[in-house]
């Protein structure tokens, strides 16, 4: 049996086959030179089993992952509309590659597919294990199809219609002109009306966005209905009890840094979110990284997460192929 295979442990619910693990015939063969024989297997596997571990084979720099996440046929995105701090990473062979979320090690950042707090996302993602952390610092994923199966109908139900997006930028949460990456409140504008977003200009420079997303969505390709949001991550229950109380003594519900609501404007309670949080428990699979594992994920069939970490580690991230659903609402 191959050492690698040998030695790759993870956690997961059972009947879970995340994620497929893919090793070269001969310890770190070139990972670009390994890629045209495998890609057959790469794009089943992703359409299938909906995330692939490559493990073993030779990563040298980030140009070489750059490289290998391009050859897939679209080109690399760059990180708009952003919710969380990360900087670009720079590669010789071109853009598209940024550090993960940049939150204390101590954080966990818990399981979402990228992007889905938006109505335009990327349908292909990649990370790159730089440096493991000696301690911690896994990329749990889990299925978003069983995801969806596990949270319960009546729930489903309540989000049909969609969910609220409710930001306020400023002091307590990243700053509008990063996360539009411009100084200009016209491109701002734009930017809200191509994403069918309202927006409201405060004072003291400050920017309300309302936004009207999905909870679920199906598969372009396979047709497969998934849990894809972000809503238990931007929902106030999200925070610490201790910090929860002292944001909306200080902001009120209206001007928290984020928060979500059903479609129509009505308040979200407890409770729901922690059954949502619950199924999500219940479909992680964990796995520790190995220095030089390039990670391929479905962002549609599959979530993740980041669990704490001591030490140093480094992972850096691409995505590619977006897709929208800008005319659904």
């Amino acid at each position: 049996m191959n050492e690698t295979l040998q030695r790759f442990e993870r956690k997961a619910p059972a009947g879970s086959l995340l994620p497929q693990l893919i090793t070269p015939a001969q310890p770190g063969q070139d990972l670009l030179a390994a890629l045209p024989p495998l890609r057959r297997d790469i794009d089943e596997a992703l359409l299938t089993t909906g995330g692939v571990l490559l493990r073993g084979f030779g990563v040298p720099d980030v140009e070489t992952f750059q490289r290998f996440a391009s050859a897939f046929g679209h080109p690399l995105l760059k990180y708009e509309f952003a919710s969380t701090p990360r900087s670009a990473v720079e590669a010789s062979s071109g853009a598209g590659v940024y550090t993960s979320t940049e939150y204390p090690a101590h954080q966990s950042i818990p399981l979402h597919n990228e992007q889905a707090y938006t109505r335009e996302w990327p349908m292909k993602i990649w990370f790159h294990c730089v440096t493991a952390s000696p301690e911690g610092g896994e990329t749990p994923i889990a299925d978003s199809r069983a995801v969806y199966r596990r949270i319960p109908a009546r729930i489903r139900e309540l989000f049909e219609p969609g969910i609220l997006y409710v930001r306020n930028f400023g002091e307590m949460d990243v700053p509008w002109q990063k996360v539009f990456n411009t100084e200009s409140r016209a491109e701002v504008e734009a930017f809200c009306r191509h994403a069918r977003m309202d927006w409201e200009w405060k004072e003291d420079d400050g920017l309300r966005t309302r936004q009207l997303c999905q909870a679920m969505e199906s598969h372009p390709v396979t047709g497969e209905m998934v849990w894809f949001n972000q809503a238990h991550l931007f929902h106030i229950s999200a925070r610490e009890p201790e910090e929860r109380e002292v944001l909306e003594e200080v902001y009120g519900i209206e001007n928290l840094p984020r928060n979500t609501f059903f479609a129509d404007g009505s308040t979200i309670d407890d409770d729901i979110f922690a059954e949502v949080r619950a199924a999500l428990d219940a479909e992680t699979v964990s796995f520790p990284w190995e220095q030089g594992d390039v990670l391929m994920l479905d962002n549609m069939l599959v979530a993740h997460a980041r669990s704490p970490f001591k030490g140093p580690r480094k992972v850096i991230v691409a995505m590619a192929e977006p897709r929208s659903n800008l005319d659904r609402f």
